[in-house]
């Protein structure tokens, strides 16, 4: 009878094991389910809405399925999710105040702008245009929200006009620093209270299989002491498992070669792309100039220092005596600026370190991008204007100036030469905004000829 029990002790443990952690998993999933948010369209790393945002209207309906109370609820997931590092109700953040937007726009208009703003300004709507330009031609992604979920946002931005309990958390631009939403104080307290809840789980079951190989000895020395057991019992009292057959099994060593081959080709494949991409690069320069200091803090325009950003095919880097226009007053005994003087009486250039720097296969026009598309610099340098020491932000890849091509609408009004372009695209696919692709951005011949 012992040695039965004995026999069956793997199997408890395995049982025990599997309860365990099925326990922990759903504990795990009640606490973590939280309203669905839906983030289905938001490009990571996009420039969120400054020009625009999940804004209420006159006659917002509630959430199907729910009163006002239940719409509101959802509303304040779907805003914590998708619109509060960027906007606040009743304050100006990097978006307008959401308060009193049922006053300024019909319903009508606010589903489409959230769902593509791109192809709302595109259209020429004049009220879509003035606040594209109003907040720098920052793009507010797209989003995949229903009319229901969008209205639910609108209920609850109006029930918390007035109120000052609705600033971001996010603190920064989606897009121009890089990173990710915020997490919202429920969602963090959730998350932290299932990790601590699968700690103490994990711990549990590493006592009890302890508690057990314990006990598994003890009933082990015991049976070694009795002098009735059958020859049976004593077999499988005195049996070792040969943990040599596992490494000398031939399809435990055929697995382990094919994992090992498939590790070190996906390593290859990765470091072979990888070759020639430089994001992230960071030199240090000869003269401790910080973007952050002079275009974030002091807010000089980017065009005062690169004069050819917008007229050239490069944007050119400032000569000294642009330095000097300032530095000839301010802080002129600075051992950095002393560097700027020492370069213009040896009459020698300051030896910057190049950053940005595409092949010579591909044809880039600056202007082209600046001028003619409006761009941004933090579109493609993400925030300079944050910047002590300048690195390259983006990729800087094919495929991805391929995307933004995808990706980018073009205003084409007041502009004739678009017209039967434009209405030749409609014709084919008009729920589809007319982007740089639409014009032929992603031939061959635009880059590499």
């Amino acid at each position: 009878m012992d040695s039965i029990r004995f026999r069956t002790l793997p199997k408890l443990l395995l049982a025990l094991f599997l309860t365990v952690a099925t326990v922990g998993q759903s504990l795990a999933q009640e606490v973590g389910s939280a309203p669905a948010v839906s983030k289905e369209g938001v490009t990571p790393g996009a420039t969120a809405g400054a020009d625009g945002a999940p804004a209420a209207a006159e006659g917002a309906a509630p959430a199907a399925g729910g009163g006002d109370a239940a719409a509101i609820q959802a509303g304040d997931a779907l805003f914590k999710g998708n619109c509060a590092q960027c906007h606040a109700v009743n304050e100006k953040v990097v978006g307008p105040a959401l308060a009193g937007i049922t006053k300024r726009r019909p319903m009508s208009w606010i589903i489409p702008w959230i769902k593509n703003s791109s192809k709302v300004v595109a259209s020429g709507d004049a009220y879509a245009v003035k606040l594209f330009n109003e907040y720098g031609k920052q793009q507010m992604p797209s989003f995949a929200l229903s009319d229901d979920e969008i209205k639910s946002i609108i209920a609850y931005t109006v029930s918390q006009e007035g109120s000052a309990n609705n600033t971001p958390t996010g603190g920064a631009t989606a897009g121009t620093d890089g990173t990710a939403p915020a997490n919202e104080n429920g969602s963090t307290e959730a998350g932290q209270y299932i990790d601590l809840l699968m700690i103490v789980l994990v711990v549990v079951l590493i006592v009890l299989v302890v508690t057990l190989v314990i006990i598994a000895n003890l009933m082990k020395d015991v049976l070694r002491g009795r002098k009735d057991l059958s020859g049976r019992d004593v077999e499988q009292l005195n049996q070792r498992y040969d943990f040599s057959k596992i490494y000398k099994s031939g399809a435990v060593r055929g697995i382990a070669v094919t994992v090992f081959i498939l590790v070190v080709l996906y390593e290859s494949v990765q470091a072979a792309m990888g070759i020639g991409l430089t994001q992230g690069y960071q030199p240090t320069q000869p003269i401790a100039f910080s973007h952050k200091l002079h275009a974030g803090e002091n807010q000089i325009n980017c065009a005062y220092c690169h004069t050819s950003v917008y007229k050239s095919k490069s944007a050119n880097i400032p000569s000294p005596n642009i330095c000097m226009n300032c530095h000839s007053q301010i802080k002129t005994e600075s051992p950095e600026i002393k560097k700027i003087y020492r370069a213009i009486e040896r009459k020698q250039p300051i030896q910057w370190v190049r950053i940005h720097n595409l092949p010579d296969l591909a044809y880039f026009n600056h202007s082209q991008h600046t001028q003619v598309g409006g761009l941004e610099c933090q579109t493609c340098h993400g925030p300079i204007q944050n910047m002590d020491v300048v690195y390259q932000y983006s990729a800087l890849t094919m495929g991805w100036c391929i995307n933004c091509h995808r990706e980018t609408p073009l205003n084409t009004k007041g502009n004739a030469y678009y017209d039967n372009l434009v209405k030749l695209h409609d014709t084919k696919n008009s729920a589809v905004p007319f982007t740089v692709s639409s014009n032929g951005g992603t031939e061959c011949s635009k880059c590499h000829y």
